[in-house]
This record gives structure tokens, sequence and C-alpha cells, in this order.
């Protein structure tokens, strides 16, 4: 799924996004946060065909991301700025945000920073950090996440649980992405390593999830490997407006294996 590339001026450079679909009776316009080395071209299109069919999608990229100009912020609360100033740069008041992995990090720094901005807010396959109990991600992640490219290998492992149903999802979804022309630079070097900087320089908001007041709903594969379900039941335990959605026999990239299912939730979450 491919639209028009367009660009906004902000205080960070020029960042670039892609929109489709329409809002229907005023809804408000639905942002995304992307992930860990992902651009605004790595969305799945079975993801994002079912999410515009009645509602305006606005995915973009980070400073010194993709097709944006600018640097990597030094830490999240530096890449939920860029957001806000993205928000600013469109004239959006007010907005739906629905953050994947780093960018559901992102949009909790930004859902705490301008709450009476942020109507509704998606995490998907997320944690608040600052957790010390729980299951620990896969010893194998942080090795894997340091390739300098990710092959299929990687992403079967990183995204999708281990089993027939899982690795047949992971590949369907693998040549769907192959498909996808028009493409923005991908993530170099440097800026993949300016993210893992800033995630490791940031805390968390685990002690600030209480102050998360906007309807919020979480979702995840119960068998993540990178970021374990349990991260995500936090948030729906310790934000106060929180729904907890975990998807069987599915790793992180659980929004991908289940589009249809996960948008339907999404639609209902925010048309309520």
């Amino acid at each position: 799924m491919t639209s028009t590339l367009k660009y906004v001026e902000t205080r960070f450079g020029r960042l670039a996004y892609r929109e489709e679909g329409e809002s229907e009776g005023g809804a408000l316009p639905l942002v995304l946060c992307q992930r860990f080395r992902g651009t605004i071209d790595d969305w799945d299109p079975t993801f994002l065909g079912p999410l515009t069919r009645k509602r305006r999608v606005i995915r973009f990229d980070n400073a010194g991301i993709g097709g944006s100009d600018g640097e990597v912020p030094a830490n999240l609360d530096g890449m939920a700025e860029v957001v806000v100033a993205f928000l600013d740069a469109l004239g959006l008041e007010r907005a739906d945000l629905l953050g994947w992995s780093l960018g559901g990090f992102v949009a909790q720094h930004v859902a705490l920073a301008i709450p009476d901005r942020i109507r509704r807010l998606v995490i998907a396959g997320s944690g608040p950090g600052g957790a010390s109990e729980g299951p620990d991600p896969h010893p194998k992640v942080r090795e894997v996440m340091a390739h300098p490219q990710n092959g299929p290998d990687d992403f079967l492992f990183l995204f999708f649980t281990d089993t027939e149903t899982g690795r047949g999802a992971g590949r369907a979804y693998l040549q769907r992405m192959d498909a996808v022309t028009d493409r923005v630079p991908a993530v170099t070097g440097p800026s993949f390593m300016g993210q893992m900087k800033a995630i490791g320089s940031s805390p968390g908001v685990r002690d600030r999830l209480s102050s998360l007041t906007m309807p919020v709903l979480v979702a995840n594969g119960v068998k993540d490997v990178m970021i374990p379900a349990y991260r995500s039941y936090l948030i729906a335990q310790e934000a106060p407006n929180a729904k907890l959605i975990l998807y069987p026999d599915a790793g992180h990239a659980f929004l991908f294996q289940y589009p249809e299912d996960f948008v339907g939730e999404v639609n209902r979450f925010l048309d309520a």
C-alpha cells in the first residue's frame, strides 16, 4: 500500500509522512509511531488497508529515520518531542495515537507530555520500561537486533513464533513486505545505533502510568520474545482506563498475523 510521500517542516528538520483514508463522522486522525529500525514503508499493507477504510491514518518517520531529516534524538522524551512537533506542523490539535514496539514506548511519552491532545492511545507490542520483575526478553534478541542488516531469519525469530502457524504467518508477511515498492531509504547504521542508545538511556514511565488517564488499548502476542507480554499486562494493570488483548501463538508482529481481528478491535476502541 503506497501513497504519495509528503514532507512537513519542523524545528527538528523536514519529516516524511504518508496518509491514507478519510475519517468518517468527524473522527480524529490516527497517527502511527513505528518500531525500532522501521520506516513508514514497513507497515504491513494487510494492516493498513482495513485500518484506513473508515479513518484518516498518518504514518511518519521520526527525526533521522527513513525519509526524514535531522538526527535521532538522544532519548525517548526527545522522540516524543518530534511527534508533538509533527502534530503541530500538520495543525492537529487532537489526534488518536497508535505505537508499535519502540513506537509504543514513544507514544506513551507523547500521551504523558500532551494528555489533552491525545484522545485515545493504542500500544502494540510494547511496555512501560522500568520493569524489573517478570520474564526477560529471549537472550538472543539483543544479538539479532544488532545485526548490521536483518534478514528473513531474523524477522521470523523476532516477530513470529517458532510453530507451523507462526512461521507460516511470518513467511507470508515477508512476501508482502518484499512486494512494497517506492520505499523511503532504510534506517542507516548510525541511526539505528542512535535508537538503541535512546532506548538504553530512558528509564521508562512505569511510575507514571497512573497519569495515562485517557482510554488505552494494549495488545501483544502471548509469546513475544522481544517485549514479553507481561510488560503489556503491566500497562493494562496500572493505567486506569486500559484494556488488554493477547493473541495466541503470536509474537511481536501479532498485528500483522491477525490484521483483520486487531484492526476490528482498534476501530471499536476508537469509535467508542
